[in-house]
């Protein structure tokens, strides 16, 4: 038994090494073009956007180096802010991942998936909703099956489709450079770039950039697998400073060339940029957009399962989250419990969502979270300031951060009340929730035997057990255990 935790302890180090490298670029740049044309209103200040986000993303991840290495714990966001600021805060960030971050970003990358499948049965109209939202159930389905089965298929998965992802964003970029080099970029010449579809607002630039975020998502992540980290006082800032300049880089030649072949008004009007973009280009090769676009998403969809499941089980670990999702298969050691979580709260929201409402709701809560944990490091210099920081940034980079911040959020919530509202008050339903499940710690013993039912039902009909060497740990949650 002993030997098959450490091997499913090896699987979770590796597949976050994968969601490090791989989650950053990732599907988000085949979704979120729209999102952020149609909010910043112009070719022009949707590049500047991009690449602005990239500078954001580089300034938080900074701040989170620090963090890494003063607070040498895995977990990322969830780990510093429980530090800092205690169990509730912690709890409530927690909270909203489990059931708004991850399962909403599922959901997009889902939706994606199916729409990019099948757009091209669908060249002059969109895809059915219910057709969309089969496929997409259909795949979380599927790929949370094959988590639940084997660590090493979800791993295999995740380096065989990273492939498709890397194909599509070169091939658009080499037949963008092309297009430019032949003379097409009407649409980037300033003159033009710089025409707005309607008056420019505050609300609608921050809209954008919440947009383009949603592409960034990914760049705190190494920050959860920081006790794993060879030599992180070098590393991080390394891998700071060479892969968010990079990412920036490969996102702004993907708009610029899809601006290449794409007027505004085509862009905006596609359901599947990358499919729009091969037909007009690639010919009778137009089919390898739709696939590469596919197998990335795919990934994607991987790689969040896993990293969603493995916060949930985190979670449970420490006692904020029911103990059954802090447990593994008895054979395969995967956290069957946390997946089967992570896989209904993504059905719900794929059946009530449209995607890019999806994109503002998640990426409002993503900026929350992300303000929180640098508002923490700044609470952390006050409270203590002789703790031993091996990287201490300049004071001005949290500042510069929390200030773009501030306005971001607050414009944000102005021009999308209901959207951005809604994730706020899902966040705030933790607090009654912490209190009661967490803080109250003398329950009536009527309580502790519902708990005691529920999770030895969830044992029996997942085979999960604890991840312990000891066999005593094997068996079903008692009351005891549970007061302890």
């Amino acid at each position: 038994m002993f030997s098959k935790v450490i091997n499913f302890q090896l699987g979770l180090i590796f597949q976050k090494g994968l969601g490090c490298s791989g989650n950053i670029i990732g599907s988000g740049i085949f979704i979120s073009p729209k999102g952020v044309l149609e909010h910043a209103g112009s070719v022009g200040l949707s590049l500047i956007v991009w690449m602005l986000g990239g500078g954001i993303c580089t300034l938080g991840s900074m701040c989170y180096a620090e963090l890494g290495v003063t607070i040498p714990k895995s977990g990322g966001d969830y780990s510093y802010v429980t530090e800092i600021f205690g169990g509730l805060v912690g709890f409530l960030l927690l909270w909203s991942a489990v059931l708004i971050m991850y399962p909403t970003t599922l959901a997009v990358i889902a939706l994606t998936f199916s729409n990019y499948v099948l757009q091209p049965a669908f060249q002059n109209c969109l895809p059915p909703y219910i057709a969309t939202r089969l496929l997409a159930t259909i795949c979380i389905l599927f790929l949370t099956w094959v988590n639940c089965s084997s660590v090493r298929w979800a791993t295999r998965i995740q380096d065989v489709f990273t492939v498709g992802k890397l194909l599509a964003l070169a091939l658009i970029i080499v037949v963008g450079l092309v297009q430019i080099c032949r003379g097409h970029y009407d649409a980037l010449r300033p003159s033009v770039a710089f025409e707005f579809s309607g008056d420019p607002s505050v609300g609608q630039i921050a809209l954008a950039f919440l947009q383009a975020s949603f592409a960034y998502s990914g760049w705190n992540f190494l920050n959860y697998v920081t006790e794993e980290v060879v030599e992180p006082r070098k590393n991080l800032p390394r891998a700071i400073y060479i892969s968010i300049p990079l990412v920036t880089l490969v996102y702004t030649m993907t708009n610029i060339a899809y601006f290449s072949s794409m007027t505004p008004e085509e862009l905006l009007a596609s359901n599947a940029v990358a499919v729009t973009f091969g037909e007009k280009l690639l010919g009778i090769f137009s089919w390898v957009m739709p696939i590469s676009v596919a197998l990335s998403t795919f990934g994607g969809i991987n790689g969040y399962l896993f990293t969603s499941s493995r916060l949930c089980f985190s979670g449970a670990r420490e006692g904020h989250l029911p103990y059954l999702l802090a447990m593994i298969h008895l054979k395969n050691c995967t956290p069957i419990p946390a997946l089967l979580v992570c896989c209904i709260a993504t059905i719900i929201i794929l059946c009530i969502g449209e995607t890019h409402n999806l994109i503002n709701y998640v990426s409002f809560i993503n900026y929350l979270s992300y303000g929180v944990t640098i508002a923490g490091l700044l609470y952390l210099r006050k409270k203590r300031p002789h703790l031993h920081r091996p990287i201490k940034v300049n004071m001005l980079i949290p500042i510069s951060y929390l200030i773009f911040w501030a306005v971001l959020l607050c414009f944000s919530l102005y021009s999308e009340p209901v959207v951005c509202g809604l994730g706020m008050v899902i966040m705030l339903t933790g607090v009654p929730v912490y209190f009661i499940g967490v803080h109250w710690k003398n329950k009536p013993k009527w309580i502790y035997r519902v708990v005691e039912r529920v999770t030895y039902m969830g044992q029996k009909l997942c085979f999960v057990v604890f991840p312990q060497e000891d066999p005593s740990e094997t068996e079903p949650l008692t009351a005891s255990k549970v007061n302890d």
